[in-house]
């Protein structure tokens, strides 16, 4: 739920940011932002105004293509040999289509490579590659939504409408798979020897060209799968595949898993003209999981061993990962309750295993998932961990730990590892906690080690620069980033975007300095967004104290206002776990419609969310509603105390965890909202999913005096606002069944709520026609319940 509730709020609410006008107004947002906020502030940033026409920004055109944003390029790749930057770049007629372009780096030309209309047969997905691309969060994305690289350099693996391609550098193309199913996780192996995919849960592999044959065992049972991520693994933990090919190619690590024990949920998906009954096996909280396996296999099907994973059954298997050298496979092997991991070293000739070290959770918190690690050749590993209550980078060796960084701030990413120089490149917020930054960090054995780090701060600090281990930004404050490298850690993709600029994509040397623009994006008067920059308004952003006395940051866009009269307010939430909403980014032009109807738009990040350590996070271990509810609060009751805000006309709209939310803050305090939008909300949180709700709210089997405080039915009676309720009727991640128990519950209860359906969409409510509809369903209902726009 991490990508699904984090992606739906993101296409739910996008963020943009705007120029203030001059006028009375703009003197008490500076006001505002002086007494009122200790946070972080972005004074005097304008948008320019392009020389072109200005146009009234409409909700047809913020969902119509091409997209306001500009380009938006999707999966940026550099060969393996460096000399090629492929990508995946929208039509201008389509902004959810993409064809697969190609940059020559020595030349600067940018051609396209594979253009999906052409190449594409038009031959409908499966159902099973249709649940992986919700997952995934692309099930709205059409032509090409995913590629690799040969090993050469010299050819690309292309899937497109269920089947396969190898697209060379030349133009010309290759069809690999012509068949009925679809072929799931295509890889071609590291040295490109052979092609890979899973079809009808077996394995199959070739080399590449020939006919591809399975290599995993016949199954009596369908609920079998080979080779697949289970939906769980998909949904909740980053895991989309199931194998992983060894570097030299002489074997294949395969997870095999049985979900015959897992409970069936009749998923009905209710369609414009048709309605389908689907039986999906759906782990929900305090059931049985997969049993689940892992065995490695020969590229021809020869020499099949069984891992020892362990006694306990009852496990998850979150990541596995081949040594540098072929010769071991690690495992991280998960409890159930995800307090303790076990670093599993595995002998793929044998299937022998022990544990290399474990990681344990802080009292009253969980174990954060990551891919923030690498193993080096030197049989030493960099790891992430939240260990000192904030997640850092450390080096394991020799059974000995090693922390590499340190302080109040969070490492986001780990991009590279450069084993020759023994420097590594990541992402964190350690420069502010509402940026994103690239920071390079040597990890030399000179580097300190967690035994000494007992010294006084100053000597501390003065011991790390001797040795060249403080973080070094090589990133320009007053934006966000996002990063990818090579893997000979010599080239960055960085893109970036703030509150003024849409995202921009470039290259940059190891050092930082950019070295040309893939997409710079400017605002120019070619820009899409150019005819409406005029009336783009400036985010103020700020810090309020929470009932507790945590420091919350919030974001606040106010409309062009008269002095004399009081606006309401578009509070937008999500609230959840493993989501920042208030940032220094971009956000797009939805927020700024909001805006231009007349409301000011409010964001803020209770505790519980994103990027502020485990001691922020921790308070919603068995308490989800409770701390997250007073936080928003907190939010409403500075708003209460603006001039200009109209106290009476305070909207709250939330989408997923942000839906539940909704609900539970009109339970929590009637009269204190104005109205409530709750989209795809869960209702029970017995009725979602095993990993992502036990991990914060345990085994309902054991603690079910705290599923039963954060159930929203039980109190449904209280709501005494008015609601409207969002939900798409083929959802298969919040599944309809949560609306139907609240829509029950109210009814029974007597209390009045709109309600609006969506056949046939899933836990993305959205596209060029139906997010215009949904919307101004919205903006209808506060209308119709005296929170329409404007000043009063």
């Amino acid at each position: 739920m991490v990508h699904a509730f984090a992606t739906a709020f993101a296409g739910f609410v996008l963020m943009a940011c705007a120029a203030p006008g001059a006028n009375a107004q703009d003197a008490r947002v500076s006001a505002l932002s002086t007494a009122r906020s200790s946070g972080p502030q972005l004074p005097g940033l304008d948008m320019p105004v392009p020389p072109v026409v200005q146009q009234p920004l409409t909700l047809e055109r913020v969902f119509a293509s091409p997209a306001l944003d500009g380009s938006a390029p999707r999966e940026l790749r550099l060969s393996p040999d460096g000399r090629y930057l492929s990508v995946l770049r929208p039509r201008m007629d389509d902004r959810n289509r993409f064809d697969l372009w190609v940059q020559d780096l020595a030349t600067g030309t940018m051609s396209m490579l594979v253009d999906s209309q052409e190449l594409g047969a038009g031959r409908a997905l499966s159902e099973a590659e249709k649940m992986q691309r919700e997952r995934a969060r692309i099930g709205d994305l059409a032509g090409i939504v995913s590629y690799s690289w040969s090993a050469d350099g010299q050819s690309i693996l292309v899937p497109l409408d269920g089947d396969l391609y190898l697209a060379r550098l030349d133009g010309s193309t290759r069809r690999l798979t012509d068949s009925a199913q679809s072929e799931l996780n295509p890889v071609l192996s590291p040295q490109g020897t052979f092609l890979s995919f899973v079809r009808d849960g077996r394995l199959f592999v070739a080399p590449v060209g020939a006919e591809p044959a399975p290599v995993t065992p016949a199954q009596a049972s369908t609920t079998v799968h080979w080779g697949e991520a289970e939906f769980v693994a998909q949904e909740e933990m980053g895991r989309d595949t199931g194998y992983w090919w060894s570097p030299d190619e002489t074997q294949i690590a395969v997870l095999r898993f049985d979900e015959a024990q897992v409970g069936i949920v009749q998923r009905t998906a209710i369609g414009a003209g048709n309605t389908q009954v689907f039986e999906q096996r759906y782990p929900a909280a305090g059931t049985p999981n997969v049993a689940i396996s892992l065995f490695f296999v020969k590229p021809d099907g020869a020499g099949l061993i069984e891992a020892q994973l362990g006694d306990d059954a009852d496990i998850y298997v979150t990541r596995v990962d081949w040594a540098p050298d072929s010769s071991a496979v690690y495992v991280q092997r998960q409890n159930r309750a995800q307090t303790r991991m076990d670093m599993l070293r595995v002998d793929p000739g044998t299937g022998q295993s022990r544990i290399l070290f474990s990681e344990t959770a802080a009292d009253g918190h969980w174990l954060n998932q990551t891919s923030n690690y690498r193993f080096l050749a030197d049989g030493s590993i960099i790891w992430w961990s939240e260990r000192d209550g904030f997640g850092h980078l450390y080096r394991f060796v020799d059974s000995q730990w090693t922390q590499l960084t340190t302080g109040n701030w969070v490492v986001t990413d780990l991009l590279a590892v450069d084993e020759a120089r023994q420097r590594l490149w990541l992402t964190g917020t350690r420069d502010n906690v509402l940026e994103n930054h690239v920071y390079s960090v040597d990890y030399g054995p000179d580097v300190r080690s967690e035994a000494g780090q007992e010294q006084e701060q100053e000597q501390e600090q003065e011991q790390e620069q001797q040795q060249g281990s403080m973080p070094v930004r090589l990133t320009e404050l007053g934006f966000t980033h996002d990063a990818r490298m090579d893997r000979s850690a010599t080239t960055l993709i960085v893109t970036r975007s703030s509150p003024v600029q849409p995202p921009q994509t470039y290259l940059a040397d190891a050092a930082g300095q950019r070295l040309a623009w893939v997409a710079q994006n400017a605002l120019d008067a070619d820009h899409p967004y150019a005819p409406h920059a005029a009336s783009h308004r400036t985010p103020v952003f700020g810090t309020l104290t929470g009932d507790d006395g945590t420091t919350l940051h919030y974001r606040m866009i106010l409309p062009t206002m008269d002095p004399d009269l009081r606006y309401p307010v578009w509070f937008a939430h999500y609230g959840g776990p493993h989501v920042q909403v208030v940032t220094h980014g971009w956000g797009g032009a939805l927020e700024q419609a909001i805006v231009d109807a007349g409301y000011i738009w409010f964001q803020i990040d209770n505790r519980g969310s994103a990027n502020r350590g485990v001691a922020f996070e921790r308070p919603i271990r068995q308490a989800m509603g409770t701390v997250e509810v007073a936080d928003q609060k907190a939010g409403a009751m500075f708003l209460q105390s603006r001039p200009y805000v109209d106290a009476g006309r305070i909207a709250i709209d939330g989408w997923s965890y942000g839906g539940y939310l909704t609900l539970k803050m009109l339970e929590a305090d009637p009269g204190l909202y104005a109205a409530g939008i709750a989209g795809a909300p869960v209702t029970r949180w017995e009725l979602y999913d095993t990993h992502y709700t036990e991990r914060y709210m345990g085994d309902p089997r054991k603690v079910p005096e705290a599923y039963a405080a954060s159930n929203t039915i039980a109190d449904a009676a209280r709501i005494a606002d008015p609601l409207l309720l969002i939900h798409g009727l083929s959802d298969d991640n919040v599944v309809f069944d949560h609306s139907s128990a609240m829509i029950s519950a109210l009814q029974n209860a007597g209390v009045p709520f709109d309600m609006m359906l969506y056949p046939g969409y899933t836990h993305r409510v959205s596209g060029p026609v139906i997010s215009v509809h949904r919307y101004e369903t919205a903006l209808r209902f506060l209308a119709a319940n005296a929170v329409e726009g404007g000043g009063q």
